[in-house]
């Protein structure tokens, strides 16, 4: 499996699935990549307005629909099918200094899939690059990932791959699944660098702002290095998932505390890429997609000592602020 990256077929028009693509971006072959901040974000929104029905705005607690999130997006709750706020979300991710929006994909069929033409197409507009987060959707196995991943860059133009939970299965069924694939960058999610690099991996991620701490960063990195890998730790303003899965882990974002202190240490740790976790994911808190102040649920006021609309868009601000920083400390090839 080649690391170089081939161009992503400017200007064609290509279909996936019957769903016609931009072309998602790309560095030329032979070339470092000048991309050094992604970010993970989420197609999967809908409201029965648009769509016909809810789907992760909710959650059912004794036969009764509850919100499962507990900060309110300043654009409400919206769709994902929605091209207008699409298209201001890429513009946003783009202002805040990221250079690729890794899309969350549940396979073919999926609504994600059914989606991903539009947000290649904001993407694009916005000068953005896109990347595929290779979900464990049903039937998932290294082969059938690989197939798709495979689908997904002669058809869609896609060349840089984020697997997710790639620990579940074993080392050598990864390598002998991608081992064909070329022209490709895949990126496994775990901490363990020999087993990245047994499965057959061009770099690691860590995605989990719970466990993987920060302190953790330098010892990831330097693993990585060791083994060939690209690291790319992954940093983000908190972690509250309660009202969805019950679950008590939380980290606090202490007004803006925690983000910083993610952002400082992996630049530190000489990442190749700090990818943020996330954009929108909002039943998991990870959220910076801008929140509005509200009664009784938390905001991201005081955030930074920002009140008001400087609020809600205070983890935007920061993430410009560090993309500059990491920019600083290894600039662009």
């Amino acid at each position: 499996m080649s690391g170089a990256r081939v161009p992503a077929l400017l200007g064609a028009v290509l279909c996936v699935a019957a769903l016609t693509f931009p072309a998602a971006g790309g560095s030329s072959a032979g070339q470092a990549s000048a991309e050094r901040v992604a970010i993970f974000y989420y197609p999967w929104y809908s409201t029965p307005a648009r769509d016909g029905g809810w789907a992760h705005w909710y959650v059912e607690r004794d036969g009764a629909p509850v919100l499962s999130t507990a900060y309110l997006p300043s654009r409400g709750l919206y769709s994902s099918s929605n091209a207008k706020i699409v298209g201001a979300q890429m513009r946003e991710i783009a202002a805040a200094g990221v250079d690729t929006v890794v899309v969350s994909w549940w396979g073919y069929g999926s609504p994600e899939n059914e989606r991903l033409p539009l947000v290649v197409q904001a993407a694009q507009r916005a000068g953005l690059s896109v990347s595929i987060h290779v979900e464990p959707y049903r039937g998932r196995t290294p082969a059938r990932a690989a197939e798709d991943i495979a689908r997904l860059h002669q058809e869609g133009g896609f060349t840089d791959f984020y697997v997710y939970d790639a620990d579940r299965d074993p080392a050598t069924e990864w390598a002998q699944a991608l081992e064909p694939l070329a022209g490709i960058r895949i990126f496994g999610h775990t901490t363990l660098a020999g087993r990245a690099r047994a499965s057959g991996f061009d770099g690691l991620y860590t995605y989990d702002v719970v466990t993987w701490t920060s302190s953790f960063f330098r010892r990831l990195c330097t693993q990585a290095h060791a083994a060939g890998l690209l690291c790319i730790p992954s940093v983000g303003p908190g972690y509250d998932a309660r009202l969805t899965t019950g679950l008590q882990s939380i980290r606090p974002r202490n007004n803006g505390a925690t983000y910083d202190r993610m952002w400082k240490t992996a630049v530190q740790a000489r990442a190749d890429l700090v990818a943020v976790t996330s954009y929108n994911e909002w039943q998991e808190g990870t959220q910076i997609e801008p929140a509005r102040a509200q009664v009784g649920r938390p905001s991201y006021e005081g955030a930074w000592g920002r009140v008001g609309v400087a609020a809600q868009r205070a983890y935007l601000t920061a993430t410009a602020t560090w993309a500059a920083r990491l920019d600083a400390a290894a600039p662009r090839q």
